[in-house]
C-alpha cells in the first residue's frame, strides 16, 4: 500500500492557500490506487478473481480507476446497479445483500447480472415467480451463513452467529429441493461473507480451508455440479497500526498451495472486497480552528467532524494522522496530548482522543491517512447542514 504523504501533503497546503475559508476536503490519490489494484490483482492465484464492493465508495473517479484492473463489481441496492450499468455496460455485475425488493430483483434480471447471491428461500421464491413470467433463466449463489471451527473473532462479524445474513446451513435441503423444482435458477456454486476486519492472514486461510471443505462436502453429499465459491471481502485495514497491514502476498501465496489440491480445481475462486482496496488512497483534511482546555484536557476543534468522516466513531479508534504546518495561527501546543474533534454539537464528534503531539497550532490542517472507504459515502451528511469537504481527485499520471 503505497501512501504518498509529501505529494498529498503540497496538494493539501494548495487547497488551503486557494480558500478564504477554513479547509476541509478529502483527497483521492488515483495513482497510488491503481498501482495497489493491480499489486493486489496480479498476486491473487490462478482461477481466483477480485471484484469490488461499490458500498465502500462510489465515487465517480474512483470507479473510472478501477474498472478494466478488477473483474467486475458487487453491488448491493438497486442504485448501485443503476449507476454501474449505467457507467460501465456490460461489466460482469455479481448483486448481493439481504432484503432484496421484487423490483430490485426484476432490475438486476432486466440488466442481466451473471449471478444473484441469494439470501433466503423467500428469495428463491421470488426470484422463480419473475422468471417464470419472463421465461428466462438466472444464475445464483446462495449465500451461507455457516459456523466453522477457524471462524475468528474480528470487530464485525456476520457468520456463524445470529445475524440477518445468509441462509442457515439446516435449511439448505430445503433450499436445493426447491432449486430442483424450478430449473430456471441455476445454482453455480456458494458465498460466503463471514467477518470482516480481518487482519490475520493465516487465521484468513485457516477460515478459507474450512469453506472450501464444506463446500466439497455439500458437493459430493447433494451431487451438485457446481463450479464457484465467493469467500467475500473482509480483508481489513488496521487504523491502529498502520505500519501492521494484512499480508496480502503471504495470504496468497498460501491460498495457491490450497487451491492446487485436486478437489479444489473445478472452482473458480471470487473475491468481492472494498475497504482493503480503496481506504489507502483517500486522505480527510481539517483546519484547526481553535485550540481549547476544558477540565485539564486539550481539544482542537476543526472544521467538519464525523459527520464528513464517521469511519474513527465506527470503529471505535483514534484515526491515524499527520500535522501540516497551516496559516501560521496565534496559539500553539507543543509536546501534550490532544483531541481532534469536529464541529457538531454532540461529545461523539471526536476522530482521535487524547493523543501525543508535537506541535499543533490553529491554521494548521490535520490529515487523515487511510480514509478512502466507508468514509464519506456512510457519515450522517446533513446533520446541522455544514458544507460538504472538498472532493478533490489528484491524477498525476493524467497531467504528466
Amino acid at each position: 500500500m503505497e501512501l504518498r504523504l509529501d505529494r498529498m501533503a503540497q496538494e493539501a497546503t494548495r487547497l488551503q492557500a486557494a480558500s478564504d475559508d477554513p479547509l476541509c476536503a478529502y483527497l483521492y490519490d488515483l495513482p497510488a490506487l491503481r498501482r495497489h489494484i493491480d499489486d493486489v490483482v496480479a498476486t491473487l492465484p490462478e482461477r481466483c478473481e477480485m471484484f469490488y464492493a461499490v458500498k465502500a465508495n462510489a465515487e465517480t473517479p474512483i470507479l473510472d480507476a478501477l474498472e478494466g484492473r478488477v473483474a467486475g463489481f458487487e453491488v448491493a441496492s438497486d442504485g448501485e446497479l443503476a449507476l454501474i450499468h449505467e457507467r460501465f455496460p456490460g461489466v460482469s455485475l455479481l448483486f448481493g445483500g439481504p432484503g432484496k425488493t421484487v423490483s430490485e430483483l426484476s432490475l438486476a434480471l432486466e440488466l442481466g447480472v451473471e449471478l444473484i447471491h441469494v439470501e433466503s428461500l423467500t428469495e428463491l421464491k421470488r426470484l422463480a415467480r419473475l422468471l417464470e413470467r419472463g421465461g428466462h433463466r438466472q444464475q445464483v449463489l446462495l449465500r451461507m451463513n455457516l459456523a466453522t471451527d477457524n471462524l475468528p473473532s474480528t470487530p464485525l462479524t456476520m457468520g456463524g452467529v445470529p445475524t440477518p445474513f445468509g441462509i442457515d446451513p439446516e435449511e439448505l435441503e430445503t433450499c436445493l429441493a426447491f432449486l430442483t423444482d424450478h430449473p430456471s435458477i441455476v445454482l453455480r456454486g456458494f458465498h460466503f461473507h463471514l467477518i470482516s476486519h480481518q487482519l490475520d492472514a493465516d487465521a484468513q486461510l485457516r477460515l478459507l480451508d474450512d469453506l472450501f471443505r464444506q463446500v466439497e462436502h455439500w458437493r459430493e453429499q447433494h451431487d451438485l455440479d457446481i463450479d464457484q465459491i465467493n469467500v467475500g471481502g473482509g480483508i481489513g485495514i488496521n487504523y491502529r497500526e498502520p505500519h501492521r497491514q494484512f499480508d496480502w502476498t503471504g495470504f496468497c501465496s498460501g491460498l495457491a498451495m490450497q487451491l492446487d489440491e485436486p478437489r479444489l480445481r473445478r472452482y473458480r475462486i471470487r473475491f468481492e472486497c472494498g475497504r482493503y482496496l480503496t481506504a489507502p488512497c483517500g486522505y480527510y483534511l481539517m483546519e484547526v480552528l481553535d485550540l481549547k482546555r476544558n477540565h485539564g484536557q486539550w481539544f482542537a476543534v476543526c472544521r467538519g467532524g464525523t459527520h464528513h468522516f464517521r469511519t474513527p466513531a465506527a470503529q471505535n479508534h483514534n484515526h491515524p494522522f499527520v500535522r501540516l504546518p497551516g496559516r501560521g495561527g496565534e496559539s500553539m501546543l507543543t509536546n501534550t496530548r490532544v483531541s481532534i474533534v469536529g464541529q457538531l454539537c454532540t461529545p461523539k464528534d471526536v476522530l482521535a482522543r487524547q493523543v501525543e503531539i508535537e506541535h499543533l497550532a490553529i491554521g494548521d490542517l490535520v490529515m487523515f491517512t487511510l480514509a478512502g472507504a466507508y468514509a464519506w459515502n456512510i457519515s450522517h451528511q446533513h446533520f446541522l447542514r455544514h458544507p460538504a469537504p472538498i472532493m478533490h481527485f489528484i491524477d498525476d499520471e493524467e497531467s504528466a
